[in-house]
């Protein structure tokens, strides 16, 4: 397999050209790690230090680089997990199977309610979203609960949709994400199990004492995904924290594990245990 690149305009962009389909139809942004657990592909990519963003296209993969990285170093990377990816024969994208929003809604739910539920989204959240690249599907409606597949930043308005939602419609007692309620097969393997325990009977207790938490997103192959919460959330010692303590603990137990990558959305943390800039 032959990839082709191509210098952007944007010199912290860079395309892959794998000279066969990526995308089926349509094109695929994700900002970060958080918005990619519907593509292996993205995935893959962001388990490669110095990745900031990949986008998907009918025949091209664009990489965002950090920063701080160079493209001669980390275009290499880039290569060989695009090269990894298609020589396994892995999907590039999931599509959502259009049956799951019935699953995901409970069979006695107010049909008018749903109505209004959808027409919200249409009329005052997606105007919203328009200018910043961020999507609120709906999905489902279980125990007062409307569940939202959110993406780019959709994301990071998640509590400013909730709070308009619930304002509007006052029978809603709030919103969960589409990906936490689908199934991470990674959780139930042993390692996922193993890691679970770790986080549950060891890491969870200590930070605990901070107001946080510490939950297991997902794991898939050779990289855990956590998510950072309550005190943990916004935290400064948070990367300090993952990369010296949990990953490390993490990496002790199953050696198979390369990669432990945050998925927090620490600029939502409303009550952080430390504060940036003043230590421990």
């Amino acid at each position: 397999m032959f990839i082709q690149t191509e210098a952007t305009p944007n010199p912290a962009q860079m395309k892959f050209l794998p000279g066969q389909t990526v995308m089926p139809s349509g094109s695929a942004h994700f900002p970060n790690v958080a918005t990619s657990e519907r593509s292996p592909l993205a995935q893959r990519l962001f388990a490669v230090e110095g990745v900031a963003g990949v986008s998907l296209d009918e025949d091209s993969i664009t990489v965002w680089k950090a920063d701080d990285w160079d493209w001669q170093l980390l275009k290499t990377f880039a290569l060989a997990a695009i090269m990894n990816h298609f020589t396994a024969g892995e999907a590039v994208f999931i599509e959502v199977d259009e049956d799951a929003e019935d699953s995901l809604t409970d069979p006695d739910a107010d049909p008018e309610l749903i109505a209004n539920i959808k027409d919200l989204l249409d009329s005052h959240v997606a105007p919203a979203l328009a200018d910043s690249d961020g999507e609120a599907i709906y999905r489902g409606f279980r125990n007062g609960t409307v569940i939202l597949e959110l993406t780019g930043s959709a994301r990071d308005l998640r509590l400013n949709i909730e709070h308009m939602m619930r304002h509007y419609l006052p029978e809603i007692e709030g919103i969960a994400e589409f990906d936490d309620m689908t199934p991470k097969p990674g959780l139930q393997t042993a390692d996922g199990l193993a890691i679970k325990k770790l986080l549950d009977e060891h890491v969870n207790p200590q930070v605990a004492g901070h107001g946080g938490h510490i939950a297991l997103v997902d794991v898939v192959e050779d990289t855990v995904y956590l998510r950072l919460e309550g005190g943990c959330q916004g935290c400064g010692m948070a990367d300090v924290t993952l990369k010296q303590g949990v990953a490390t603990e993490i990496r002790a137990i199953v050696p198979a594990i390369v990669h432990v990558l945050d998925v927090t959305d620490h600029a939502g943390g409303n009550n952080p245990y430390y504060q940036p800039g003043k230590g421990g």
